[in-house]
């Protein structure tokens, strides 16, 4: 294994790895389309490259990874600093598209953890995946949610809030799986219960719980921090494409230009945070058909 940097490794912890391994690192410096490159170089030559950035400086390697795809190239990215949950570093940090971007990669694998326990399962499958694997990561520190020994298969997810009396089911990844659980434990004090799915893997995504939980409540919610054409909503509704009747539906994202302010200010002001969900589960069980 390989690690390459785009001279952020302070901020993503990449040089703790170049510390210990100084021999395996290489540091590519603001030149995100020569990473990749040297990334697939590498992987051609039998090594399992880590490429890493903030998410939103990925973006401008779009087109060495659409080339890496038509090459069959074996290479691993993780961008990190995603969403408007960095806070008061501003938009133009904010990775709010790279879900979308690395979704549409031929057969590529999009990872999204929501705590320390996870992301490392994660980054260890990668390895083990061919072709374009991507794990968004969060700046933060969250909850951890999960033990060390969780396994966590590309394809699945956890549902980590469930009852028989489920009326909606809420979908999230990252940091709005931490949001989510908060705003079902809100609603439990008027009466609504609320199913609660960490989709870390966004590509594949799990149909068969995504298609169980609308069976069961009837109501989806997914809530991403990211632009809503192409991300975590997109990817559910995917698992409705057979034809089959699709929940009511409802699809929170990012959709304002932000500015700089707090993390929480961020998520409030996207109407991702806890509270804007929770607003969301009362407006769609109010307007649900109950059989």
């Amino acid at each position: 294994m390989v690690a390459l940097d785009g001279e952020v490794s302070d901020s993503t912890k990449a040089e703790l790895f170049a510390k210990e391994h100084p021999e395996r690192f290489f540091e590519c410096y603001i030149a995100e389309q020569q990473m990749v490159a040297a990334a697939v170089g590498l992987a051609a030559r039998g090594f399992t490259p880590y490429a890493s950035s903030f998410a939103a400086f990925l973006t401008r390697a779009h087109d060495f990874l659409r080339m890496a795809a038509v090459s069959g190239a074996d290479l691993n990215l993780v961008g990190s600093h995603a969403g408007v949950s960095i806070g008061q570093d501003g938009p133009s940090q904010m990775g709010l598209e790279d879900l979308a971007l690395f979704r549409a990669l031929h057969d590529s694998t999009v990872l999204y953890p929501c705590d320390a326990n996870q992301t490392s399962r994660l980054v260890a499958t990668l390895a083990e995946r061919p072709g374009i694997g991507y794990l968004r990561t969060t700046r933060a520190a969250t909850p951890v949610l999960y033990g060390p020994d969780e396994s966590f298969p590309v394809g699945g997810s956890k549902v980590v809030r469930s009852s028989d009396a489920d009326r909606v089911a809420l979908v999230a990844a990252g940091v709005t799986v931490h949001e989510a659980l908060a705003a079902a434990e809100q609603l439990t004090t008027i009466g609504i219960a609320c199913r609660v799915i960490d989709l870390y893997s966004v590509k594949p995504v799990d149909t068969a719980t995504l298609q169980e939980a609308a069976e069961q409540t009837g109501c989806l919610i997914t809530v991403e921090d990211h632009r809503p054409e192409g991300g975590l909503g997109d990817a559910v509704l995917e698992a409705f494409a057979d034809g089959r009747p699709v929940p009511r539906f409802v699809r929170l994202a990012v959709r304002h230009m932000p500015g700089s302010a707090t993390p929480g200010e961020q998520l409030r002001s996207a109407g991702i945070d806890a509270a804007a969900i929770a607003a969301a589960v009362r407006l769609l069980v109010e307007h649900a058909v109950v059989p």
